[in-house]
């Protein structure tokens, strides 16, 4: 396939190069003279896919790092860190945004570009580590050392790829693929479409040693690819098995499509809201829709406790044996959530089967008549059980009762979670909440398979 006319839509154009350049010369600049002029032993460097020439049309972040030496004090970093961050967001009149990694960092935009100034210790190898963030520096060298000639067309077609088929970006909230793991793969495959013949043939726990470490073993994750800048690093650590298992199936249904050219750009889709809210009405399956404010806290914090509440509370209506066909979370990541419960069955009898101890079991069958009555037991197969009646034949009061200062400890909310969901959570109709992007959420949520194929 001829990938020119691709690569001409998501290549950033020669103007936002120049920008990009500039801008960054010109805050690297100035962060540089900062250091010397106020005696600070500390070297700025551009890193990151801008200075790696990997970053696509419209996502040109700006990543500076201001690295010190390994012997400088930890606070000392910091703070003068974010001294100099501050300095830099006055001279070019721009607001700081304070955000934390493995210390403070600053983000702020620059004409129209996101930047962030990230202080890091200047280390040679992985076992310096003093930090995450110190690595960066030495990813952009080995990706700028050893990617070839034209292979940074082949990272953006990569990176394109996975963006259109939902596997892209290893934050929570995706669960994918980092920028840096796709630089990897193509040195280490050579080409876009050979990464993708390879993938197919990819099983749990492939891995990928570019320098021979020869550590593999010491990880169990999906894909292992070990960090040529550190033996002891798995950089597909953060990659879930379930987007590993849909760019594997993407990688296999674009190599055997005759309609290539749509995998590189968005989705086709109608999201017509009347639409989707008969989709769920011909399913036929009851919905239970419950929103909720979100606390002010970090994404990478607020996803995992959306997801782990979301799947407390799945598996407790199972434990209660209700039916559960299907559950997800989306956030406005402003003020609200919502969890939307698809059942299979929501309602059930009002008597449930207390399973016991088995009847060669003679003490704990004592101990189980003495508690229910003798006359209330019987046997079913070779357990003595017991019939009582359910506290909750409705799923919708389950999750009322537990929703409650008292009983909330009933599943394993987020801990940042649990007084707004007590305090504000309502039980609404999918026809309450007008939202765009809560619109592809249903959208996705009726069709999962959608962003991996291409019609």
């Amino acid at each position: 396939m001829d990938y020119d006319l691709i690569l001409d839509d998501i290549k950033p154009t020669i103007e936002e190069k120049q920008k990009i350049d500039e801008v960054s010369h010109n805050l690297m600049s100035f962060l540089q003279n900062a250091c010397d002029d106020m005696g600070i032993d500390a070297k700025v460097a551009l890193v990151g896919s801008v200075a790696k020439n990997t970053a696509l049309k419209g996502k040109s972040d700006i990543d500076i790092f201001i690295a010190f030496p390994l012997d400088t004090d930890k606070k000392f970093l910091k703070e003068t860190g974010l001294d100099l961050a501050h300095k830099c967001c006055d001279e070019f009149k721009s607001t700081p945004e304070h955000h934390f990694a493995s210390h403070p960092y600053v983000t702020t935009h620059v004409d129209g570009c996101e930047v962030d100034i990230v202080p890091c210790y200047a280390i040679n190898d992985g076992s310096e580590l003093r930090s995450a963030v110190d690595r960066t520096i030495l990813h952009t060298r080995y990706v700028k050392a050893n990617l070839k000639d034209g292979q940074e067309d082949e990272v953006l077609l990569l990176k394109r790829f996975m963006a259109m088929t939902g596997t892209y970006g290893s934050e929570f909230k995706v669960g994918g693929f980092a920028g840096y793991l796709c630089e990897l793969l193509i040195i280490y495959y050579g080409t876009f479409e050979n990464t993708l013949k390879e993938a197919i043939k990819w099983k749990y726990g492939h891995s990928i040693d570019l320098e021979n470490y020869g550590t593999s073993g010491q990880f169990d994750d999906p894909l292992i690819v070990i960090d040529p800048t550190d033996m002891n690093r798995n950089v597909g650590a953060a990659l879930r098995l379930d987007k590993m298992a849909e760019f594997i199936q993407s990688a296999r249904n674009y190599l055997f499509s005759d309609n290539k050219r749509d995998y590189f750009y968005p989705l086709k889709r109608d999201l017509n809201r009347e639409l989707i809210l008969k989709e769920f009405e011909k399913r036929n399956g009851d919905l239970i829709v419950i929103k909720f404010n979100i606390p002010d806290i970090p994404l990478d914090t607020l996803h995992p406790q959306l997801k782990k509440t979301t799947e407390a509370l799945e598996r407790k209506l199972n434990d209660e044996e209700f039916n559960v066909f299907k559950a997800d979370y989306w956030s406005d990541e402003i003020v609200n959530a919502v969890i939307l419960i698809e059942m299979a069955s929501s309602k059930l009898n009002d008597i449930r089967v207390n399973v016991g101890p088995k009847v060669f079991i003679n003490q704990a069958c004592e101990n189980f008549t003495a508690k229910y009555g003798r006359e209330n037991c019987y046997v079913q197969g070779d357990f003595l059980v017991h019939t009582q009646e359910r506290e909750f034949s409705n799923a919708d009061d389950l999750i009322r009762h537990i929703f409650t200062p008292e009983h909330i400890g009933m599943i394993k909310v987020g801990k940042n979670l649990k007084k707004t969901i007590i305090k504000t959570h309502e039980f609404i109709d999918l026809s309450q909440i007008e939202n765009e992007e809560f619109l592809e959420f249903l959208d996705d949520f009726i069709n999962p398979g959608q962003h991996i194929s291409r019609k």
